[in-house]
């Protein structure tokens, strides 16, 4: 499963068990509060806030190349890029501030222990099918030319799903289809869901875009495949075509280049 519907929003389950555990935390943290003093009500607080700053400015430090060009997007942390690590050190700074008696210190660790619990569980129950070998099933390409994603095998390979009408798509799309003409080493697909070639044609003329591999999946076959939610879905297949990583929603430069750099690195 890649996205968890909440209504109309469609959230990523990772973030779904981020915020989960960040939930759990903060509850626990506050249910131990009265028996603690006020100090550690601030210490949980402030704790979540340290802690996702940190994470967040410490990816950006570590990526910014990708953010030297635009630096208001340190702010776009819903496209994901956190840094565990700075997490961490976000989180002994707080602590080394405001637990002071190994009684808070213990109450830390049991809040921090059940907040990273219910994260785990959630990630683990929400994983999607990672090792899911690419399907056989055919897609017409804007040329007519038959394709399957399981031809992409070979090289590792970018699956972009995806359709006209939706705005994520639509403003991740120039980035995708800079890196698609940048990368020899990586096959990249777009596999549109239920649209007709000529409405794709008129997008990709008007947004002056070049891209290879346009699949027409006209019927959604490839989202129920891979078990899907919501559009858009980037799939990063292996050399052997098998499912190495996946991510919903807009996709960032820096993501986009940290998962080929990750693909690339596999036997």
């Amino acid at each position: 499963m890649n996205a968890i519907s909440l209504g109309p929003m469609v959230l990523a389950p990772e973030r779904l068990a981020v915020l989960a555990g960040i939930g759990v935390f903060l509850g626990t943290a506050w249910a131990l509060a009265p028996r603690l003093g006020r100090g550690f009500y601030a210490w949980a607080t402030w704790t979540v806030v340290a802690a996702v700053a940190a994470a967040r400015l410490g990816y950006v430090w570590e990526n910014w190349p990708f953010f030297a060009w635009a630096p208001w997007r340190t702010l776009a942390v819903w496209q994901g890029g956190f840094h565990p690590a700075a997490a961490l050190l976000g989180l002994a700074t707080v602590s080394a501030v405001y637990l002071r008696s190994m009684r808070s210190v213990a109450a830390g660790t049991a809040a921090a222990c059940a907040g990273l619990l219910v994260w785990r569980v959630i990630s683990l129950l929400t994983a999607a099918r990672l090792g899911q070998a690419a399907p056989d099933m055919l897609f017409d390409q804007l040329d007519g030319e038959p394709l399957a994603i399981s031809d992409l095998r070979g090289r590792p390979a970018i699956v972009n799903v995806w359709a006209t009408w939706c705005p994520p798509c639509r403003s991740e799309m120039p980035t995708l289809a800079l890196a698609a003409s940048a990368q020899s080493a990586v096959a990249f697909a777009f596999v549109n869901q239920g649209e007709g070639a000529d409405r794709i044609r008129a997008y990709l003329a008007t947004s002056d875009l070049s891209l290879p591999h346009v699949l027409l999946d006209r019927s959604t076959e490839l989202p129920r495949y891979y078990g899907t939610r919501g559009i858009p879905v980037t799939l990063f297949l292996r050399a052997d075509g098998t499912l190495a990583d996946m991510h919903t929603g807009a996709i960032s430069q820096d993501v986009l280049a940290a998962g080929i750099a990750r693909l690339l690195r596999q036997p």
